[in-house]
């Protein structure tokens, strides 16, 4: 298939676009390289495309809109993946208007792009964090997720919404995903794994939030890829079976749908952490603090929807994942433990 693919430099576009390309795909990546973290990062995840063929890079950012009017107009693309967004909850909070623009404005873009040249299905980076308030675990696609806790959930949550209005409105068949704390080779610098790493090579104290009381569904970044894949690959449907005196928040009467992609076995922050300290060989000095504004406690996937309809279930452990990041992290930053 010929693929577009956006967020190309990030972490799951890059890992998304490498496999793609290796199965036969014909992939055009974008990303606008922008410095929300180290870009040199960004350019070397780019560098393991470059031998690929059919692999073509364009420098561009979704929100711009002729850029994307004119990529469309050139690109002829049967399928899109979406994973170009202002990506962190905490960031959302001093940042707000960086949402709107790539989440929301640039959504709209992509949503445009695939309505006026006939692209047979779109798939979408939903998040985790749509679930906001609920406590019902695990957490379903058949849950209602009103209650979002930050912007950047509230800006994921109208990704959907714009989705099901544009499946409703056009026949165009797309799927949201879900995911579910993404970690391993590749990764955000950002994000607690990378931070960590960080801070304990360097003989730095890490910042525990919620006093180490988190559980996260800690999910492998192969297996997010796998799960991108196959849902790419099962176009989305209409459910024949929906009804509007009962609606089920999963599906629709509309070619649209969401599910989660997790591990399914959610993980103390401590155990992370000291599956962390395993692997490299080190005790965390560890600064102990409260929840964040924005942030939820626990995570927990309920994945029943995407095994019922694709067949698979993310299950790499996380002690598997955290040796695979830090050898990873070893061979890229050239460091010997």
């Amino acid at each position: 298939m010929n693929i577009l693919v956006t967020g190309a430099a990030g972490f799951i576009g890059s890992n998304l676009s490498k496999r793609l390309l290796e199965r036969g795909d014909t992939v055009t990546g974008v990303d606008n390289l922008n410095d929300y973290y180290d870009v040199s990062l960004k350019l070397a995840r780019l560098t393991r495309l470059e031998p690929f063929e059919r692999f073509t890079f364009v420098k561009a950012d979704i929100s711009d809109r002729s850029a994307m009017e004119e990529l469309f107009r050139k690109g002829a693309f049967d399928g899109v993946v979406n994973l170009a967004a202002q990506a962190g909850v905490r960031y959302s909070i001093e940042n707000p208007h960086s949402y709107v623009e790539s989440n929301i404005v640039g959504f709209l873009h992509i949503l445009e792009g695939c309505r006026h040249h006939g692209v047979k299905h779109l798939v979408y980076a939903s998040s985790s964090s749509v679930y906001g308030a609920n406590e019902t675990m695990p957490f379903s696609v058949h849950d209602n997720v009103d209650h979002p806790l930050s912007l950047y959930a509230a800006s994921k949550k109208a990704n959907e919404l714009m989705a099901h209005t544009y499946s409703h409105l056009y026949n165009l068949p797309t799927t949201g995903l879900r995911f579910f704390t993404v970690y391993g080779p590749w990764g955000r610098p950002d994000m607690a794994l990378f931070l960590f790493t960080n801070a304990i090579l360097q003989n730095k104290p890490i910042k525990v939030f919620n006093y180490g009381k988190h559980r996260r569904d800690f999910t492998y970044i192969d297996d997010i890829v796998e799960g991108v894949i196959r849902t790419l690959d099962h176009v989305a449907a209409p459910n024949p079976e929906w009804s509007g005196a009962k609606p089920d928040p999963g599906t629709s009467k509309a070619p649209w749908r969401v599910y989660n992609i997790g591990n399914s076995q959610p993980v103390e922050l401590m155990d992370y952490i000291e599956a962390l300290e395993h692997e490299l060989g080190r005790k965390a000095e560890k600064e102990f603090l409260p929840l964040q504004p924005g942030d939820v406690p626990d995570t927990y996937a309920d994945v029943e929807q995407l095994i019922q309809d694709v067949h698979y279930k993310p299950a790499t452990s996380v002690p598997e994942g955290v040796k695979r990041f830090v050898a990873w992290y070893r061979e890229y930053y050239g460091i010997n433990l």
